[in-house]
């Protein structure tokens, strides 16, 4: 992995990228571009590479082919298992991930994070008693301590109630305001097509389509006409069936 020689607007920039585990190729010459504050939906069904992308792109594994450009150590990873140690509080979890990140002032990094997470009020509470929502935040808050300017989430709001993920999302949102370049998983269409600007879908290790959600609207009414006037998971199930995934 390299950094810092791509295009100067990018936040991150991915070549070619291919994995394979024995005969199976996970990633077949994916490439795509963020921008700052942008937010990247990764869509795809269960088994499309969307897992495999993420973590090649935070660096945990290794492509086989292919390059990624990012601003050195300035990539946050959130797996959608939470990394939390549910017997200690917030605010003991924040300090001890700061500890292990060297930060020269942990107990600042957790207060700053507690503040930009909107948890400062929970501080003291034990994670294990947090509801779901929360305990992603607090998740999130973690990939966040290294100020990163890319965040890669691995499908965020998985287990969540209808509640709960607007509200994640509401925060997300504004974590993109602010700069950060966000790009995170689902295999949720709907979800994809309301938060993501712009959508990479994958199948099969193969990237489909890369642009925006009518952009893609467009390419399903194209590649599956029979299917337009359904609803757009259904039509969507019918486009990737017609690219023979």
């Amino acid at each position: 992995m390299s950094a810092g020689t791509g295009k100067e607007a990018s936040a991150l920039q991915a070549r070619g990228l291919v994995k394979r585990y024995g005969e199976r190729e996970a990633l077949r010459g994916v490439g795509f571009s963020a921008e700052p504050g942008e937010l990247v939906a990764v869509i795809g069904p269960n088994g499309a590479g969307k897992t495999t992308l993420l973590s090649i792109l935070a660096g945990i594994v290794r492509p086989d082919g292919g390059e990624v450009e990012v601003p050195a150590g300035e990539v946050g990873w959130v797996p959608q298992q939470a990394a939390l140690y549910r017997r200690l509080t917030v605010e003991e979890n924040l300090l001890l991930f700061a500890r292990l990140e060297g930060h020269r002032d942990p107990r600042a990094s957790a207060a700053e994070m507690l503040e930009l997470t909107g948890l400062g009020e929970r501080r003291e509470e034990i994670v294990a008693r947090l509801s779901g929502g929360n305990q992603q935040r607090i998740n999130i808050a973690i990939g966040l301590l290294s100020q990163p300017r890319v965040l890669l989430l691995d499908e965020p709001s998985v287990g969540l109630d209808p509640r709960q993920r607007a509200r994640l999302w509401l925060f997300i949102a504004g974590l993109a305001e602010r700069g950060t370049t966000v790009i995170f998983s689902t295999h949720d269409i709907q979800e994809a097509e309301r938060y993501g600007g712009r959508l990479l879908v994958l199948a099969d290790g193969e990237a489909l389509f890369d642009g925006d959600a009518g952009g893609l609207r467009e390419a399903v009414r194209r590649e599956a006409p029979e299917a337009a006037d359904r609803d757009f998971e259904t039509a969507f199930v019918a486009y990737l069936q017609h690219r023979g995934h």
